[in-house]
């Protein structure tokens, strides 16, 4: 099951400082504004996005539908496709995505050492 572009999403306690750090590392500014709380930073293929005030835990991302450019990919797995495919392999899921809609959906997991996965389409 391909679940989409991965990045390392950090709950960050001051984006100024962490935004430097990763820079210092060879991470780029990609993607968010530190106006909104958030920088998505890049190096390469690897990505990791800053968030401050957003959430409690740092989380493994993924989003259906874009490649590791946040470009849009021809064809992928609808979100809601994976969740029908995690619900069937017995995962229970934290928040589900509504299986009518279209579009723009998310769904959050756990892994057993209480790790959020977040799946999330943003078309």
């Amino acid at each position: 099951m391909s679940l989409g572009a991965f990045s390392v999403s950090l709950s960050v306690k001051n984006l100024e400082a962490s935004k430097a750090f990763y820079e210092k590392l060879g991470f780029q500014v990609f993607g968010g504004s530190e106006s909104m709380n958030y920088l998505i930073m890049k190096n390469g293929d690897a990505l990791v996005g800053l968030f401050h005030g957003m959430f409690e835990k740092n989380m493994l991302t993924f989003n259906p539908g874009w490649d590791q450019n946040a470009q849009n990919l021809d064809s992928f797995a609808d979100v809601r496709e994976i969740q029908k495919r995690i619900k069937a392999a017995g995962i229970p899921l934290a928040q589900e995505a509504n299986e009518s809609s279209v579009g723009p959906a998310s769904l959050l997991i756990f892994d057993p050492d209480g790790n959020p996965i977040l799946i999330d389409q943003h078309r």
